[in-house]
């Protein structure tokens, strides 16, 4: 097990925007980047009713990210997540070298 940081925030914030929790229960969003630890592996996260198992947590720069990162996200390509990213964060300027936490998560089948 590797060793990750306290976190900063508790599961349940983990998906919040309604758009994205749409994505995660159509199967079309698969990971979460978040400036800090939402949720360690083996967690559950609960959507609308279903269970949704943390697989990985990992550390991972902006600049890092590529089209098939941001089809985890739900995105069409990487220019369509940085837009979304900068219109939900106003003032953020994208910083390739900004590190984020990555939340790999998958259904779990009842």
């Amino acid at each position: 097990m590797t060793d990750f940081p306290e976190k900063t925030c508790s599961i349940e914030r983990l998906v919040t925007i309604p758009e994205d929790v749409q994505k995660v229960l159509n199967g079309k969003k698969t990971a979460t980047r978040r400036n800090g630890v939402y949720a360690y592996p083996g967690e559950i996260m609960v959507l609308d009713g279903k269970e949704f198992k943390v697989d990985a947590l990992y550390s991972q720069t902006l600049g890092e990210m590529t089209d098939e990162h941001a089809q985890q996200e739900g995105y069409t390509n990487m220019e369509e997540y940085k837009q979304a990213i900068l219109s939900m964060h106003a003032k953020m300027p994208w910083i390739p070298k900004m590190s984020v936490w990555v939340h790999e998560f998958s259904p779990i089948a009842k």
